[in-house]
């Protein structure tokens, strides 16, 4: 008998739809679950349990015939997304009483669909490292195995979603934040083309490199919140691509994609780092079920290569760059205040510079693949990292080094602004969860995500559970057991 939180994000909001469940049950369910194992995965800054019983209370009372596909479903936001009313630390103790006063564009658009909030989710300190190991919350750990990172710096979305405490979640991806931790804790993590989702109503755009994303258990799930947070906002810095008919969600329940021609390439890029075999080995199964739906898969070289890396260091810099109270410049980590003082010693022609030359690397580096459809590679150079492995005994330049060698695939689709997604086509020999990167042409979202639900259906379906999963009981729901719906 299936527990409410077997279900999918889709299938939860059918059984609401079906009165089985009430999103009010469904959100004490995920509640119990919360304050079961979220310190032990590390899930969860702020917890908001008051206001997700009285938004699931409305979302019980709004009429059927005005719900959404995701209607009624627990969810939670990243701590970097501003949230009115709602404790933002933005993963650093220097904001750890900070609430602001506005909501972010996604904010508003998820819980106008519907969705309910459970709270925040850990994040690293100002999204400036691929690991969420902070001073505000316990670090983020994978619930495949507790001594690894969930990644960042989504790392607590990952982490709550994989342990079963919410469906789906936002995150956001600006060097691979969204894909990192999919990757390490099995899920789809999302990378949307540039302006496809609105990055306001504060901030700058950050070079076009951020954007918040969906991660989730299946591709239709990551498809239906990506419906919910592609709305047009005017005044956005890019122009949104134009979405599909029948929106994504239609795209990941057709998986038609049509033959494509795929880009197939293993070396890295950023860096010259050897991969390890799982890593290969998820590319290579993705390659054969690709080339088994019809697809056309061949070699190409990564479009850029190790000797853009000094470019990327610059803006890397650069974007450590937060505004923070300089009475609580001390409270920040190692790592971020070593990225701050680089960043303050590059000057604005420097910058102007450097985001010149890195936008002519970038031109040259897909004109090499102009060719495909997509690009399959690694999504990072090994499976899986321990807690602390990037940190203990480590200088912040050491740190830093360890991360660029760990994740040389994702940053380059923050540049170019492409689709980009982690799929968990692989495993370790140990059971742990293997991810492969998938990239789509510009604006061409629907023809990845199709092709994402053509991949997953040929795996044989990949929603897998780690063992904490079953590790709590049922919070006595009158909906546990209710069955699985089409999706």
């Amino acid at each position: 008998m299936a527990e409410p939180h077997d279900l999918t994000a889709l299938e939860q909001a059918a059984a609401i739809a079906r009165g089985e469940l009430s999103s009010l049950e469904l959100v004490e369910h995920c509640l119990h679950r919360i304050d079961a194992l979220g310190d032990t995965v590390g899930a969860f800054v702020t917890v908001t349990a008051d206001q997700a019983r009285e938004a699931a209370q409305a979302a019980d009372a709004t009429p059927v015939g005005e719900r959404g596909p995701l209607h009624g479903v627990p969810t939670a936001f990243k701590d970097l997304t501003l949230t009115a009313g709602v404790r933002t630390t933005f993963g650093s103790a220097a904001f750890a009483d900070f609430v602001p006063p506005v909501d972010a564009d996604v904010v508003r658009f998820i819980r106008a669909a519907g969705l309910v909030s459970l709270g925040k989710t850990t994040t690293s300190e100002l999204g400036c490292s691929l690991y969420s190991e902070g001073l505000v919350a316990p670090p983020a750990r994978n619930p495949w195995d507790l001594a690894y990172t969930a990644g960042g710096s989504s790392g607590g979305a990952a982490a709550a979603v994989a342990a079963g405490l919410v469906p789906v979640a936002q995150g956001s991806d600006g060097g691979g934040s969204l894909r990192i931790p999919a990757s390490l804790c099995g899920l789809i993590g999302y990378k949307p083309s540039r302006g496809l989702v609105s990055s306001g109503p504060l901030g700058f755009g950050a070079f076009g490199l951020p954007t918040s994303g969906p991660i989730g258990r299946t591709v239709a799930d990551v498809a239906a919140l990506l419906d919910v947070m592609a709305e047009p906002v005017p005044g956005e810095p890019y122009l949104p691509p134009v979405p599909p008919d029948g929106g994504y969600l239609g795209a990941a329940r057709a998986a038609a994609p049509g033959r494509l021609r795929i880009g197939r390439f293993t070396a890295t890029m950023l860096v010259d780092e050897p991969v390890h075999p799982d890593c290969v080995a998820a590319v290579d199964r993705a390659a054969a079920l690709l080339s088994a739906a019809g697809h056309e898969v061949v070699e190409v070289p990564p479009p850029l290569g190790p000797q853009v890396w000094p470019l990327f260091e610059t803006i890397w810099y650069v974007l450590a760059l937060a505004p923070v109270p300089p009475q609580r410049e001390h409270e920040l980590l190692p790592l971020t205040r070593f990225l701050r003082s680089r960043a303050a010693g590059i000057s604005a022609g420097t910058l102007t510079a450097t985001l010149g030359e890195l936008q002519a690397q970038v031109r040259l580096g897909v004109r090499r693949t102009a060719g495909c459809d997509l690009l399959l590679c690694p999504t990072l150079s090994a499976p899986q990292a321990p807690v602390g492995w990037f940190t203990e005994g480590r200088t912040p330049e050491e740190d830093f080094d360890r991360q660029r060698r760990f994740s040389p695939y994702c940053a380059v689709f923050n540049v170019t602004g492409d689709p980009s997604v982690s799929l968990p086509v692989g495993v370790t020999a140990e059971g742990l969860p293997v991810g492969v990167l998938l990239t789509g042409r510009y604006g061409a979202d629907a023809t990845l995500i199709g092709t994402a639900a053509q991949l997953e259906r040929s795996c044989g379906r990949w929603d897998r559970h780690p063992a904490l999963w079953r590790s709590v009981g049922s919070a006595n729901v009158s909906g546990s057991g209710v069955g699985r719906s089409p999706r």
